[in-house]
């Protein structure tokens, strides 16, 4: 199948099932969805940062859903559903892993049964949340997009936001 170098075979297919193929962005998406997200005002008055690297992706990537197919490699695989407003709602928890880390973090989606969020920070790097602890998954979204579909151990981020 022709495609894009920055994938393995397994992404680039589960990517092209959910409508993705190199080239696609949706620049008025990614603004909109900037601002809606940036608009979102949480119960105690904060507001999410929406970093470039967001911008990005959601121009790119955004609203596809997807769908591993086959077994993991070192854990479950997940579904990747790639919409910041599936995630708006934890910008309080999103603050505290932008503290952790030190720089802004965004809302990127979720992995799509609801038990983790997805996000971005300034400097690309894609993080998942979920009740088992807070993971470092890749330094882009490709590479995160990698680990979740193939089911690639993520690192568990430490108190001081290393991994």
């Amino acid at each position: 199948m022709p495609g894009d170098d920055r994938f393995p075979p397994e992404v680039l297919a589960a990517l092209t099932a959910a409508g993705w193929q190199p080239g696609r962005r949706d620049e008025q998406r990614g603004r909109d969805w900037a601002l809606r997200v940036a608009g979102h005002v949480g119960p105690d008055g904060r507001q999410h940062t929406v970093v470039g690297p967001a911008i990005e992706a959601y121009a790119e990537f955004g609203g596809l859903y997807v769908e591993p197919d086959g077994p993991g490699e070192a854990v479950a695989p997940s579904t990747v559903h790639l919409d910041p407003l599936r995630a708006v709602h934890t910008v309080a928890t999103l603050a505290v892993l932008a503290d952790t880390l030190g720089v802004p973090v965004s809302p990127l989606g979720v992995e799509a049964d609801g038990t983790g969020v997805l996000a971005i920070d300034a400097r690309q790097r894609v993080f998942v949340l979920d009740h088992g602890g807070d993971w470092f998954i890749g330094r882009s979204v490709e590479q995160a997009v990698t680990v979740l579909v193939l089911g690639q151990r993520p690192h568990r981020l430490a108190e001081d936001g290393s991994w």
